[in-house]
């Protein structure tokens, strides 16, 4: 392959006959996400547009750990702490641009979610035009486990999720494998981790079929089975309820003992990333197009990051200290403001912070 344009951060950026190719470049830190990386990629894509001599995308991560962990959340927490909050908003008005980008990308996108991806990594890979995934896979939206919502537009994925996944998926954080990441609707195709350059070698020969999606049936295999589509019974009369209480609730009366340890599990997590992403989960059902979700999702974020102590102490407890004991505010769903969601979903960031 040849060179098309020098990296200016951790993303290698190269054409190789009409294939354009993005290889997120940081693995030691699995490929997480910073400002420059995201530039890079918009840049890529801005200039690919135009260029003839270009017909599709390939996306991918270097390293063997994972396609993208997420954003760079320990940057995150420091910009936040130190009472940075512009930058921050810069990061996801930028990370959130490219995520459109990519959903509405004139040329095929192909992204390959080998790995660990999540969060921001669900943002690149889930929006693209052709999703594959391997046997090592690992794609989750954690974000409520830091204090936080899923955001990157995630919550419309989470939305379009069969049943009641989505609101699982959103509330526990949950992980999927190759077989529940297509179930659920964030991925197209299995390709085994080995046919990976065999993958990349038809995708830039062209050897007939033609399109993108045809090269990579080329390699598609059939997935196991998926958990989630075998726990649907009790995740979809669960997570049906019309609150996080109702939800847990449920999830006790169920004789299913996953639906028990599922209902542990959302008692430890912060009472106010559960209530509002559960209603954002929601919100992007009745509305789901992508761009009003990003938009929905930013406001979110910015009160989250200006208003809420729970996502520092969830990243410090997670990420910093890493004693695994955040200290949430409130602790009890029991101590949540009645208009708890009036403020969340009202909340209009200071106008500097919707533009550079």
């Amino acid at each position: 392959m040849t060179d098309a344009a020098a990296s200016v951060s951790h993303v290698r950026i190269r054409v190789d006959r009409a294939l354009g190719h993005l290889t997120l470049d940081r693995p030691r830190a699995i490929n997480a996400l910073d400002l420059g990386m995201i530039h890079d990629l918009a840049a890529a894509l801005d200039a690919w547009e135009r260029d003839p001599g270009v017909d599709a995308v390939l996306l991918d991560g270097a390293g063997e750990r994972g396609f993208c962990a997420g954003g760079d959340v320990r940057g995150l927490h420091d910009q936040i702490a130190g009472g940075d909050v512009a930058a921050a908003a810069r990061f996801f008005r930028a990370e959130y641009a490219l995520n459109a980008r990519i959903s509405s990308y004139p040329k095929p996108v192909i992204a390959v979610a080998d790995g660990v991806t999540m969060g921001g990594g669900i943002g690149l890979a889930g929006h693209a035009a052709v999703r594959v995934v391997t046997e090592r896979s690992r794609l989750a939206m954690p974000e409520t486990r830091i204090g936080f919502t899923p955001d990157v537009g995630g919550s419309l994925l989470l939305a379009r999720a069969p049943g009641r996944l989505g609101e699982y998926l959103a509330l526990t954080g949950g992980t999927m494998d190759a077989a529940d990441a297509i179930y659920a609707g964030f991925a197209d195709h299995l390709v085994p981790a080995d046919r990976l350059d065999d993958l990349r070698e038809a995708l830039v020969s062209r050897a007939d079929p033609q399109t993108a999606t045809e090269l990579v049936l080329l390699f598609d295999e059939t997935a196991g089975p998926s958990q989630l589509e075998a726990d649907r019974p009790w995740i979809d009369d669960a997570f049906a309820a019309d609150t996080v209480d109702g939800i847990v609730e449920r999830l006790r009366r169920r004789p299913e003992p996953r639906a028990r340890e599922t209902a542990a599990e959302l008692d430890a997590l912060p009472p106010t990333a559960l209530a509002v992403t559960l209603a954002s989960v929601r919100a992007a059902r009745q509305r789901p197009d992508l761009r009003s979700v990003l938009a929905r999702e930013y406001g979110l974020v910015l009160w989250f990051a200006q208003t809420q102590p729970d996502l520092l102490e969830g990243i410090r407890a997670r990420l910093v200290d890493k004693d695994g004991a955040p200290r949430w505010s409130p602790a009890s769903r029991a101590d949540l403001a009645d208009d708890i969601l009036d403020r969340a979903f009202g909340f209009e960031p200071h106008p500097a912070l919707w533009s550079d």
